[in-house]
């Protein structure tokens, strides 16, 4: 690293924090030559590689806006969709990979809004999955049926209306 002052090429760190919900560091830094301080950031940046090829920076509010289209006229909160998005943003940073397949989004939003809203899941799964049939449609709820009540302490009842469940506080989500 440079000094931004007299540009020499060493520089000590005395400090390191992680910052914004982990996805950065912020480093404290001092040079040895002119003895000034400065601070650096490094950003832990995801970037999504589409299907056509092209390569973009992961924007959890895309994913977010495309939950809310399926959420429309479902009981469901702007702070549940505001954790949906966190919760996904960190099941892709822990694949640990720096490039994610945009399909694999689409696949990480699957089980987090089934345990929100089971008709929004449905609406989400119809277009991602390629529905082309009232079949495709009766597959899935049955698929549905089977699977184990959301862990999260939660059930799909409270999840899908505005009630906070009793007991917990502070629940709003980390958002960087």
């Amino acid at each position: 690293m440079h000094c931004p002052f007299c540009r020499h090429e060493d520089t000590k760190v005395s400090d390191s924090r992680v910052i914004e919900d982990g996805t950065a560091i912020r480093r404290r830094r001092a040079c040895p030559l002119c003895e000034r301080k400065f601070t650096t950031v490094e950003q832990i940046v995801l970037m999504v590689v589409k299907r056509s090829g092209v390569v973009e920076t992961f924007d959890r509010d895309k994913v977010i806006q495309g939950v809310r289209k399926a959420c429309q006229g479902r009981p469901v909160t702007d702070f549940q969709l505001a954790a949906l998005g966190q919760e996904v943003e960190e099941a892709l940073r822990a694949s640990g990979l720096g490039q994610i397949p945009a399909g694999d989004i689409g696949r990480a939003i699957l089980e987090p809004l089934a345990d929100l809203d089971p008709v929004a899941y449905l609406r989400f799964a119809s277009v991602y999955e390629k529905f082309d049939s009232l079949e495709d449609f009766s597959d899935e709820i049955e698929r549905m049926k089977l699977r184990p009540p959301p862990e999260n302490p939660m059930d799909g009842s409270e999840r899908g209306s505005s009630r906070r469940p009793r007991g917990r506080i502070n629940q709003e989500p980390l958002i960087g």
